[in-house]
C-alpha cells in the first residue's frame, strides 16, 4: 500500500468506527489482542497477552490478522505488537529516521495526534534490514561489520532476491553510507531458498532480517550495521486509547515484557518455530514462565 493511502484508510476508518469495544465484563471491554500472520508477531503476542491475562484482563486472541492496521483504526481489534519504522514509514508516510528513539518519539506523536492510538514502551528486539554471512567465510576474512564487508566486497559473492540491488533501501542505500561494493559475482535466487545457497557454498552472502531464525546457526553470521543504513524497527506493542484507559494497568504489564525482548531472545523464539517446528503459544508460553516474577 501506498505511504499516504495507508494513512488515509487508517484515519477513515477510525473515523467510522470510534465507539467499537468488543464483549464486555463488569462493565469494560475484553480485550481484543492481535498479530500479525508470521511466526515472530504471533509468538510475541501471546506473550503479551498470558502477562496481561496474569493480571487479571481479560483477553480475546485474533491472531493472523492481515490489514491490521485498518483492523486497529477501525476499532476491530484493541491492541498488537507493531514495529516502530513500519509505523513511521508505512503508516504515517515519513520518511525513514535512524535513532531508535527519535523513530519511536515520531510514531507515538503521530499516532497519538492522527489514530488516538498509544505506543507502549518499546524492547530492544529489532527485525530490521541486514545482511548475513558465512561464519567461515566472515573469519578468513575478519569481516564483522558492513564496513569490514565493503573493504573486502571484491571477494564476496552475494546471492540476493533480485531486487535488493536495485531497491533505494538495498544497495543504493549501502552506496550512499559505505562507499562502493563491488560483489566478485552476484547471482538471484529465491529468497525463500538463501540459507541452503549459503550452505552450499554457493553464495557468501545474503540480505537478511535481523531476527531471522537461521541467525541462531553457528555457520551464518548476521553484520553489524555500525554507520546504521538502515532504519530501526522496534517491536512496540500499541494500544487503542479507549482500551488504555479502561485498563491503565495494561501499560505497564506490557512495558515489564518489553523490557525482556532483545533481538537475540526473539530470534532464539523464532528458531523454535520456524526450525523446531514448535507451535508459537507453546514457545510462547514456554518463554513467559521463564521470565515471571
Amino acid at each position: 500500500m501506498k505511504k499516504a493511502t495507508a494513512l488515509a484508510a487508517l484515519v477513515l476508518a477510525a473515523a467510522m468506527f470510534l465507539c467499537a469495544c468488543g464483549s464486555k465484563t463488569d462493565g469494560k471491554p475484553v480485550v481484543r489482542f492481535s498479530s500479525k500472520q508470521f511466526s515472530e508477531s504471533r509468538i510475541v503476542a501471546e506473550v503479551y497477552a498470558l502477562a496481561l491475562e496474569d493480571a487479571g484482563i481479560p483477553i480475546e486472541r485474533m491472531f493472523g490478522v492481515s490489514a491490521i492496521q485498518e483492523a486497529i483504526a477501525a476499532g476491530e481489534i484493541d491492541i498488537y505488537p507493531e514495529y516502530t519504522g513500519t509505523g513511521l514509514i508505512v503508516v504515517l508516510g515519513l520518511d525513514p529516521l535512524y535513532d531508535p528513539q527519535e523513530v519511536y518519539d515520531t510514531v507515538k506523536k503521530g499516532y497519538a495526534e492522527k489514530l488516538n492510538i498509544t505506543w507502549l514502551d518499546y524492547a530492544e528486539a529489532n527485525d530490521g534490514e541486514g545482511l548475513v554471512i558465512r561464519t567461515d567465510v566472515a573469519e578468513a576474512l575478519n569481516i564483522y561489520t558492513i564496513s569490514d564487508l565493503q573493504k573486502h566486497a571484491g571477494e564476496i559473492r552475494i546471492a540476493t532476491q533480485g531486487e535488493f540491488e536495485e531497491r533505494e533501501d538495498g544497495q543504493k542505500a549501502l552506496e550512499k553510507v559505505y562507499g562502493p561494493f563491488e560483489w566478485k559475482s552476484l547471482t538471484v535466487y529465491s529468497d525463500a531458498l538463501k540459507y541452503d545457497i549459503l550452505d552450499s557454498n554457493e553464495a557468501d552472502l545474503a540480505p537478511a532480517y535481523t531476527t531471522e531464525a537461521y541467525l541462531t546457526l553457528p555457520q551464518f553470521t548476521l553484520l553489524e550495521d555500525d554507520k546504521h543504513v538502515w532504519p530501526p524497527y522496534n517491536i512496540a506493542p500499541i494500544v487503542r486509547n479507549e482500551i488504555l484507559e479502561a485498563y491503565p494497568e495494561i501499560a505497564d504489564v506490557c512495558n515489564a515484557i518489553s523490557k525482556t525482548l532483545t533481538t537475540e531472545v526473539v530470534t532464539s523464539l523464532n528458531a523454535r518455530v520456524d526450525l523446531d517446528g514448535e507451535e508459537p503459544a507453546d514457545v510462547a508460553r514456554d518463554y513467559y514462565e521463564s521470565i515471571k516474577k
